[in-house]
């Protein structure tokens, strides 16, 4: 049974009249007669009386009516759904959003709910190593990771590039230490990352590299309570130098580290899934902002 077979006969039901059926539907009244004719036959049953100048509505014409109306209905808001979408006046994104370079993903969200309020973001917030996994299995459509993405599975847009810095207590040895060696740091108690973030691996890695295996003290996903631990005396953290923002220093020791260990947030989608509009938008302003 086909939309168009059906809109035919509707539209004759509506005008009771073929010629004017044909008229609305701007196609000659012989083929507004076949496609009704085509309907009929399909259903094995007669819907329209012809003996008149008016066709009228059999019995079986009156409940098939009732269905195509509905479905014409149902149609016509599928369609306009659709566009909807497509014109991103309604629909959603998730998206994965870092809890280490959250910042940078603001005026992203802002300048995107500007252009879009109809469509609702849903934000994953989590470490790198579970928005990756989340992409992968189809929960998200684009997710902030750490750079570099050697995985040929994703396509990338770098966010932000920056470089891991110490913060110690205000106190401590290092208060006037402007520039300090990795290797200097054996003896602290480390304040780390919780399994999900994959900078871990780097900070332990750079750490290996300088001779020592780092003493953890704790660990947390909230850039904000590792500074506060650290504050409160419990270890060190080495955080991006752009994610310790001037009232966080308050009470700390900022100082620039000797090892260069590169920090770079990459906007990441896999590179044959399927893109919403909501998303390929989102790429669009991604890459006016930072391509």
């Amino acid at each position: 049974m086909e939309l168009r077979t059906l809109r035919a006969f509707a539209e004759v039901a509506r005008c009771a009249s073929f010629t004017l059926a044909a008229e609305k539907l701007c196609v000659t009244q012989p083929t507004v007669s076949k496609l009704v004719r085509q309907l009929e036959d399909e259903l094995g049953q007669t819907l329209l009386v012809r003996d008149g100048k008016r066709p009228r509505l059999t019995d079986a014409g009156s409940v098939v009516l009732g269905y195509a109306e509905r479905l014409l209905g149902d149609a016509a808001q599928l369609r306009a759904e659709l566009d909807g979408l497509s014109g991103l006046a309604r629909g959603e994104l998730r998206i994965g959003v870092p809890s280490l370079g959250g910042r940078v993903f603001v005026a992203l969200i802002s300048e995107f709910k500007r252009k879009y309020p109809g469509v609702e973001l849903k934000l994953f917030e989590d470490g790198a190593i579970a928005i990756e996994a989340a992409l992968l299995a189809g929960e998200l459509e684009l997710g902030g990771l750490l750079h570099p993405v050697d995985d040929p599975r994703y396509r990338t847009l770098t966010l932000v590039r920056d470089r891991l810095a110490l913060i110690a207590p205000e106190r401590s040895a290092w208060a006037h230490r402007p520039v300090v060696a990795l290797a200097d740091l054996a003896d602290e108690p480390f304040i780390l990352f919780t399994p999900g973030f994959a900078l871990n691996d780097r900070i332990v890695g750079a750490c290996a590299a300088a001779g020592f295996a780092p003493q953890v003290a704790g660990r947390s996903g909230q850039p904000g309570l590792i500074a506060a631990m650290v504050r409160g005396g419990i270890g060190i953290a080495l955080l991006p130098a752009s994610e310790i923002a001037a009232s966080t220093q308050e009470g700390l020791t900022v100082c620039t580290l000797e090892a260069d260990i590169p920090w770079e947030i990459a906007l990441a989608w896999p590179r044959d899934a399927y893109l919403s509009h909501a998303a390929r938008a989102w790429l669009t302003l991604a890459q006016a902002r930072y391509g």
